[in-house]
């Protein structure tokens, strides 16, 4: 993308490259996800586990570690998919499934994080705040990943590079 006289400029990708585009992003998000992943299967093994949280909000952090481990197998999707399907190629189909797989990986991670916040803001607040905080997390997800990409400025934005 350049920016040429006030316009910004762009031009379609060949297939190989926009595939390494996706992968990379993937590339990208996995490890974060991973590092979430291995702090909520270490949570459970923490002697205090059972006495800081009451036995609905252990079920709560099971089902936050459920929704993170979806996240990564989504996220880890593309990469199986392309292998096992065609190796040496790349089509539109790909892309657009690996896309969209990505995306949908962003919902359970969006979740699962807002979950886990939760209950890391009761055990320190000890506050009906709690729920609060983590449904504004959670909105920052929605804001960020889903209404920014489809706001009129933004869109009158991407129409303008066109």
């Amino acid at each position: 993308m350049t920016e040429e006289s006030g316009r910004i400029q762009h031009e379609a990708l060949p297939l190989p490259q926009a595939a390494q585009y996706l992968l990379d992003e993937c590339r990208m998000v996995l490890p974060g996800i991973q590092a979430l992943f291995g702090f909520q299967l270490i949570a459970v093994f923490n002697p205090r586990f059972d006495a800081i949280l009451a036995p609905g909000e252990q079920r709560l952090h099971l089902l936050a570690t459920g929704l993170v481990a979806i996240a990564v197998a989504l996220i880890m999707t593309p990469a199986a998919y392309h292998r096992q399907t065609n190796p040496r190629m790349v089509s539109e189909l790909f892309l657009t499934i690996s896309s969209r797989i990505m995306l949908w990986s962003m919902w359970p991670l969006a979740v699962g994080l807002s979950l886990e916040f939760y209950l890391i803001a009761r055990i320190i607040l000890h506050s009906a705040l709690a729920p609060a905080l983590a449904a504004l997390v959670f909105s920052a997800f929605l804001g960020l990943w889903v209404v920014l990409p489809r706001m009129p400025a933004v869109q009158r934005l991407v129409a303008r590079c066109r």
